[in-house]
This record gives structure tokens, sequence and C-alpha cells, in this order.
């Protein structure tokens, strides 16, 4: 039985199946609609560093053929074949996408889906409709991404632009050439990865396919088995813009490229110029950057956009850690037209397709999906919403409060639920999302900001001697989900060693496996006198080569 999706839903492909030759089939009709329907293979820094990986209708494979476009069949709008042990590995992500072609909503389409098939039978399947929609032309449907394993997203995220702004956000442009090669005649005969045929029209809410006879022997293509109804009728064929195949090239002009200064008029030369020389271009006209000098900073280079993910367990700021921001926007940097929308343009909002997207290093947001997808948050930390979100409390029972404040890890949250996307904030500190799968993480509930409502969280006891009620207390959090710390600054994320100590005070998080104990170094009644260090409490932390621990640059 396949497994379904919902909107921000994450799984290993290698849970949905043991299979690689898979089948990807994607169905999104509207009335009077076109769609182009295309994969993007894109590097770690989620570009299209390589045009060659833009799988569409003037392009149907990449080099090695990992990635081939199959056209409609079996009651899908449009089919892929994708080989995950053949893809070379610059490319990390693979992005399906579906773009109208000329006018139209996305809030039009019916009821359609992505869905993946191994071995003749359909494994994961995300449904979606027009009312997640409003007017975007298109939109970002599923991805498959590397971290240590293939997964599989349910994306769902819109732009209001359409083919133009999709390869603008992974780094391209469209530029018109002249008409391509018709592709190679396919081969006869339908592979093993190929899915059952569909009796009717997928049903909104991704019921099970209905199960097709023995294939036909001698079909076309990769076509699979053909059920007791006949296959849809192919797309209308597209407009003539798509004569012209296209072509991926850097938004940005080369450094140094200047514009020809415009030939000079048969006039008197202005007061101060030598007759005969040409005139200067205006400040700033046509000319390269000058190179940072005195009284001028060098530009920070931009963070790389990641999936908007660490690693399991894995804090912001190790080594091997993906940038946690956004993916661009697909605002040209340069060259733009003045004015307010272009003075705001670095400010846009970063959609990536996660559950989890930072804005920047001290805003957030969560897409909340479906209705079954609650967030919990500290309360007042909502700075906008859009959509339709519910905000309650969250009580924490009568037990609850007792434990919270005998243990000073009492938080007070609000539940989100709803549709929509949530944004979080919290007196301008850093946010770092976490993802747990399986695993679990030692935080003060001071430093927590936000949580996926699946985990499970508990107060933790750290006992010692020569402190007030002789133990300190912090939450642990466990399961699968994402937790969203907050520190002051910039945290330093190090290794736990047995000669790890660290203040307290300024301690954030640590491993669940690392022991922490209370040092007898520093003693509370050494501040009884005077001259004393003016520390309190230290913890050293004991554990197995992997572990961690989180500081941040202040003292609570």
């Amino acid at each position: 039985m396949a497994r379904e999706f919902q909107r921000g839903h994450k799984a290993r492909i290698s849970d949905l199946t043991a299979g690689t030759d898979l089948y990807v089939g994607v169905q999104i009709t509207g009335p009077g609609l076109t769609f182009d329907i295309s994969c993007f293979g894109l590097d770690a820094d989620e570009r299209l560093s390589d045009d060659r990986y833009f799988v569409f209708f003037n392009q149907p494979k990449s080099p090695e053929e990992s990635i081939q476009l199959l056209g409609a069949q079996a009651g899908d709008s449009e089919s892929f074949r994708v080989t995950l042990d053949r893809i070379p590995a610059n490319i990390q992500k693979l992005s399906f996408t579906a773009t109208i072609d000329g006018a139209g909503q996305m809030s039009q389409i019916a009821p359609g889906y992505v869905r993946i098939v191994a071995g003749g039978e359909e494994v994961a399947r995300y449904s979606f409709n027009g009312t997640e929609f409003s007017t975007e032309r298109a939109v970002m449907l599923g991805d498959f991404y590397l971290k240590d394993v293939w997964r599989f997203a349910a994306v769902g995220q819109g732009f209001d632009g359409g083919l133009d702004a999709l390869l603008k956000n992974f780094g391209g442009e469209v530029a018109e050439e002249e008409p391509a090669a018709a592709p190679p005649q396919q081969q006869s005969g339908a592979p093993s990865f190929a899915p059952p045929a569909q009796a009717t029209a997928p049903p909104a809410f991704g019921a099970p396919a209905t199960p097709a006879p023995a294939p036909q022997p001698a079909q076309q293509g990769y076509a699979p088995p053909q059920g007791a109804t006949p296959p849809p009728a192919p797309a209308p064929a597209p407009p003539p813009v798509h004569a012209a195949p296209t072509i991926i090239a850097p938004l940005a002009t080369p450094p140094g490229t200047m514009q020809p200064p415009a030939a000079p008029t048969p006039h008197a030369p202005p007061i101060g110029q030598v007759p005969g020389q040409t005139a200067p271009p205006p400040p700033g006209y046509g000319q390269p950057p000058a190179p940072p000098g005195y009284g001028q900073q060098p530009q920070a280079p931009t963070p790389p956009p990641g999936y908007g993910q660490q690693q399991p367990g894995q804090f912001p700021g190790q080594q091997g850690a993906p940038s946690p921001y956004g993916a661009p926007q697909g605002v040209p940097q340069g060259g733009g037209a003045p004015g307010v929308a272009a003075a705001l343009s670095a400010f846009r909002e970063a959609p990536t397709g996660q559950r989890w997207t930072l804005q920047n290093k001290k805003l957030i947001r969560v897409d909340l999906g479906a209705s079954d997808q609650p967030v919990l948050a500290r309360q007042g930390s909502m700075v906008l919403y859009q959509g339709k979100v519910e905000f309650s409390y969250k009580g924490a029972g009568f037990a609850g409060r007792i434990v919270g404040n005998a243990t000073g890890q009492e938080m007070q949250l609000m539940r989100c639920t709803g549709r929509g996307q949530v944004f979080l904030a919290e007196e301008a500190t850093h946010l770092h999302p976490i993802e747990l799968q399986g695993d679990a993480i030692c935080v003060s509930a001071e430093n927590v900001l936000a949580f996926d409502e699946s985990l499970q969280h508990e107060v933790r006891r750290i006992e010692g001697h020569g402190i007030p009620g002789g133990a300190l207390f912090v939450m642990q959090f466990q399961g699968t989900g994402t937790v969203v710390v907050k520190t002051h600054g910039t945290p330093v994320v190090l290794p736990v060693t047995p000669t790890t100590f660290a203040d307290c005070n300024a301690v954030v998080a640590w491993s669940a496996a690392a022991q922490a104990i209370v040092s007898s170094q520093v003693r509370m009644r050494y501040n009884a006198y005077p001259g004393h260090s003016g520390e309190s409490v230290n913890l050293q932390f004991r554990g197995a080569p992997g572990n961690f621990i989180v500081v941040q640059p202040f003292e609570v």
C-alpha cells in the first residue's frame, strides 16, 4: 500500500523501497490550462550549476540517463525514470516542478498528485489541489534530496512567476535559440520499474490505484501495462513559443563588462575637455566595481543556500553542517530598476518548500501544511502568519506546572494549527532549527523557541553537590521532528572530552548521550567573600566521541 504524504512530510527512500530504479508520475490538470512539468538537477548549493540536468520537453534526459522524461502514461500527465545509483555525486537534489504555459493560476487546478513507483508497485503519493494555492503560476511539487541517504520530501511550494521564476530561483535564466533536434525514438518494451495502469483518473485523496492485468506484449516506449480502458489522450500541443530550447545562463553580468560608449556628437567639447577626446561616462555607468580600499569594507560573501535542515542531531556551526538559510528568491542582484521594490528585494521571503525555513538569523518560518501537524511555540513569539491558522493556549497540566515551577524548566507555550505559514522570533535572538530523527538532545527551557508537537519532551535531572537543592535540571527532546533553539549571539559547538567544562549559565544544549555532572572545582559558597572569581557553577561533560555541547557568548 502506498504511503500517503502531506506537504512538508519527508522520508528516506530506503524506508519506502529497497529499489533505486524509480518511476515518478505527476498528475496535474485544470480547465483550459496547459502545464510544463520538469525536473531540475541541483548541486549542494541548490543551484542549477550544470544545465544538462534540467530535464524537460526539449532535453528529455541527463547525460548518463539517470533522469529520463517518459511522457504521459498510466493516468499521469507526465512521468520520469530516476535511477538513484547512477546520479553523479555533484547532483544532490532533484526538484520536480510544474508551470502553467500561458494564462492561469494554480488555484484553478483540479486534484492532482506526485507518486513514486518501484518494481511496478506504488510506494508513495503526495496529493494536492487548487485550494492550497492562489495566484501562483509555478509550483515545486516534490524533491529527491541527498542527506547521507536519498530522501523524498513533499514540497507544494508555489511561485507567482512561471518558468522564469523557477529558473532564476535555481540560478538560471531563459533565452531562446534555434530549434532543437527531435528526441530519439524510444525503445519498445515496458520496464520493470513502471507503475500499474489505472482504469480511471486517480481520486482526489490518493486512493490505491486499480490493479492492472498482465502487460500486453510489444508496447511502445516506457509505458506501464495498460488496463481495461485506453490511456488518456495526449496533452494538447504547446504553443510555438516552445519551438526553441531553453538555455540556462548565469544571472550576473561578468565582472569588468562595460557597455560600449555612445558615438560622440559633432559639437564643441565641454569646457575643460581636450578636442577629440571622448567624454567619460557618468560615475558608475558601465564601470566594474572598485576593489576594496581605504574606508571601504569588502562585501561579505553570501551564505550558500541549504535545504533548511541540519543533519540528525547536528547543531548549526558544526563542521559539515549545511547552511540553514533559505534558497535564493530569484531576484537578480544588481542591474534592477531603482525604487522601493529594488531596495527591499534583499529582504524578501525565502521560500524553500521545507517545513522549517530560516528567513534570516533571527526569524524562522514554519509551514503547518495540514491540520495534523501542529507546532508548539513560546507564547508571544508569533510576528506574522499567513493562511488559516489558529492559536490556542497549551497548558502543562497540574503536575506539569508543579514540576516546571520546582525545576525552573517551565515553558509558556501556544499551539499553532491549521493551514498556513507562521513566522516566529523573540527579542532578536539567533535561531537554530535542529532536526531530530529518533535521537535526543538536552536543551535548557529558556533556550527553546518552538518545536514539533510530535517530539517527546521531559525534565531531566543533573545530579550534583554544593548547589541549592543538590541538582540542576534541563529539558530533553526526543523523537522525529524539529526543535528550534535560540541563542544570544553566535554559539560555539565543541566536542565532548574528559576535560570539557562549561558555565551552567552559558551552556545552551548538549547531546543526550553525553553525561553532565556538576564540577567540584567551583562552588556557589565561594561568592560569600570578597575577591572570589565571580563564577557560580560549572558542568563537566563526559561521553563517547561524537557527543557535543553548545555554548553561547552570553550568561543568563
